[in-house]
């Protein structure tokens, strides 16, 4: 009987005290959002982007003081920080971080007047980007959104058959239009989606998708 006691209070010892770890863990997380925007420039693609300022527009008026934003370009080689157009930490002052939000604005404004069509789409090499930038502001909640058609075009000699390591990230498609392709055989609609599902979930994270530009407030949930 004795034995059996002791057998429980060990138990109970360890439960308390793998709850106390679990509980420090989350609390040592921080609160603070990261969101890293991927704006496809492939093709007839580039017409869609006007869609894209009402997203950025909705996640600027959302973040808060030391949350981190960045908008990149999507283009033939998109692991590279030069294809990042704006980014930004937000600072404490609400006087600092609207100038910020306006010349962040101004930034995407000038983008998408300039934007130029990508003969080649690395969405890998995009989000592989975005992870990096993400890491370093380090947030504990972290966003990356795809604004593309999903439909990934490599130039020839371009690997990208890496894992994705996004572990605890949020990974949201948007604006996924049906190419002409894609009418003809809905299947290959379906596939596309599939397939950046599984990289996603296999990488740890989590995988969604809007093309209902209206439910954005559905977009920088904490997880």
């Amino acid at each position: 009987m004795k034995s059996l006691n002791k057998i429980y209070l060990l138990l109970v010892i360890a439960m308390f005290f793998l709850y106390s770890c679990s509980r420090e863990s989350a609390e040592n997380i921080p609160s603070t959002r990261g969101v890293y925007m991927l704006l496809d420039t492939s093709g007839t693609y580039t017409q869609e982007l006007k869609q894209a300022q009402k997203v950025i527009n909705y996640i600027l008026s959302q973040l808060d003081s030391e949350e981190s934003f960045a908008v990149a370009r999507v283009d033939t080689g998109s692991f590279s920080e030069k294809d990042i157009v704006a980014k930004v930490t937000f600072q404490d002052r609400p006087s600092m971080a609207n100038r910020q939000k306006r010349e962040f604005l101004e930034k995407i404004n000038v983008f998408l007047t300039e934007v130029k069509s990508s003969p080649y789409t690395d969405i890998t090499g995009g989000i592989l980007q975005a992870i990096e930038f993400l890491n370093e502001a380090g947030a504990g909640h972290n966003t990356i959104l795809i604004f593309s058609d999903l439909k990934e075009d490599l130039k020839k000699g371009y690997k990208r058959d890496i894992p994705l390591q996004v572990n605890g990230y949020s990974v949201v498609a948007l604006n996924v239009t049906k190419l002409r392709s894609d009418n003809i055989d809905p299947k290959k609609y379906l596939n596309r989606l599939e397939s950046w599902q599984l990289k996603v979930e296999s990488g740890g994270g989590k995988w969604s998708v809007i093309n209902d530009m209206s439910k954005l407030e559905n977009i920088l949930q904490r997880h």
